[in-house]
């Protein structure tokens, strides 16, 4: 079973954006614009159409089994509007996840996105995590550190203004990987700089903090290889070291916590993930159709095509078949993948 960790719905019908718009329009006149939650008409020929050329044709020509999937991620855009506009679009996104996933139950599990907003509590957040795993089935969220859009201007993930999410996070036994948004500060490309940035100052915020001692439960995926985590690992292993009398954790100890995408679109790149950060801690993942859709001229492959990666390292069969699937089954424990096909099997 291949299990991708990391799906977003970025193909979706152009009723999604144009609902965003409005949003946004109405918000360029008056800030404060809270507005109504509204409808947006989207059939389900609508959305199969969207995936079928898409995602699940990915699915189906690379050998992906199940996706772990979410809405997409630069358009959470938390920077945008305050927390009612941000509720409104997140309730939608989710509940458009929510459908997707009962059309195809044997290829999508839901992951929901959080409406968050610069300045606002972080109560709304917890009801919506709620919302969607208590009434629709959610196994996971993605937590934006950077709500803000690129300005960091909000508390660290360290910080108690955090405590009431973890908190639910750990009662409802759901991870969250840490994801931020598109970025409105000039000096960052948002899947670019932006992302992995993001990444490595999320781990670095967990490295000197010591927070999950309080939450020993609490498990973060941290995407996209990690950020400069596993390049860096040295570097973070030695200054772990050097402040433990301070209260850092060693690298050993936070990885009880802290997992790895393998959002990595180079065979050098994964072979460095794979040799430096230990098995248990690497989660198969792919996020297609995302940052990058186009084929490597170097080797007529498409940049986004994982599993190749993962094949070709040096890996036992053992390990690939826990990067693969009993990684994210560990991490993700609500999510409940369908049973092989028989056919597919015997072939």
């Amino acid at each position: 079973m291949i299990i991708d960790c990391h799906g977003h719905y970025t193909t979706a019908p152009p009723q999604l954006g144009e609902y965003r718009e409005a949003q946004q329009e109405a918000l360029a006149l008056d800030p404060d614009h809270v507005g109504e939650r509204g409808t947006i008409d989207i059939s389900d020929d609508e959305l199969i159409e969207s995936l079928e050329a898409n995602q699940l044709r990915l699915q189906r020509e690379r050998g992906i089994d199940f996706t772990v999937f979410s809405p997409r991620a630069s358009w959470m855009g938390h920077h945008i509007g305050n927390e009612h506009t941000s509720r409104f679009w997140s309730e939608h996104c989710n509940d458009i996840i929510r459908r997707i996933c009962d059309l195809y139950p044997d290829n999508f599990a839901p992951v929901c996105q959080l409406p968050q907003s610069p300045g606002a509590g972080i109560e709304s957040s917890v009801r919506e995590l709620r919302r969607c795993v208590e009434e629709m089935g959610f196994v996971g969220c993605n937590l934006n550190p950077d709500p803000s859009g690129g300005n960091w201007t909000g508390p660290p993930l360290f910080d108690p203004y955090w405590h009431p999410l973890y908190e639910a996070m750990c009662e409802l036994d759901v991870p969250a990987m840490i994801h931020v948004s598109a970025t409105c500060n000039p000096h960052f490309h948002s899947t670019g700089s932006h992302y992995l940035g993001a990444d490595t100052t999320a781990f670095m915020q967990a490295l000197t903090s010591g927070l999950f001692r309080d939450y020993p439960s609490m498990r973060w995926v941290i995407p996209h290889g990690g950020g400069a985590v596993p390049y860096h690992w040295g570097r973070f292993k030695g200054m772990a070291e050097e402040n433990a009398a301070s209260g850092w954790p060693s690298l050993d100890e936070l990885m009880g916590n802290i997992f790895f995408d393998t959002c990595v679109y180079h065979q050098p790149g994964i072979d460095l993930l794979v040799d430096v950060v230990p098995t248990d801690n690497i989660l198969f993942a792919s996020e297609m159709v995302g940052a990058v859709k186009g084929k490597n001229p170097d080797t007529g492959e498409y940049y986004d095509d994982t599993k190749r990666y993962v094949e070709r390292a040096d890996l036992t069969d053992e390990q690939r078949i826990t990067i693969f699937e009993r990684n994210v089954q560990r991490v993700y424990p609500r999510l409940v993948v369908p049973a092989p096909d028989p056919e597919s099997v015997s072939s």
